[in-house]
């Protein structure tokens, strides 16, 4: 019972802090955010950072896929293979409309 009073107590403070701050703070926190990401600098660490997660990812694959070898089965091996094939078209983009850059 503690702790939920605890938890409902530190809602309530949150939701009276954050209605005071109002919606000038909120502007002012969200245009610093933008302006930090739009940074030439900061964009091309991110785009660096991703670059090497997908190097990576590609490492990690051919590695496990020696490992595993022919232990999957050969339904899974074909639903890697066809989405690895869909995504060599150039566009990159998955199933949640996301892409790879």
């Amino acid at each position: 019972m503690r702790y939920k009073l605890t938890f409902v107590v530190g809602l309530a403070l949150g939701y009276v802090l954050g209605t005071r701050a109002g919606r000038e703070r909120y502007e002012q926190l969200k245009k610093s955010a933008r302006h930090v990401a739009e940074n030439p600098a900061v964009r091309n660490t991110a785009e660096s950072a991703a670059q090497q997660g997908r190097q990576f990812a590609g490492k990690a694959y051919h590695v496990v896929s020696d490992k595993v070898g022919d232990r999957v089965p050969d339904s899974v091996a074909q639903r890697v293979r066809s989405l690895r094939d869909r995504n060599t078209d150039g566009t990159g983009a998955d199933d949640w409309g996301t892409s790879n850059t």
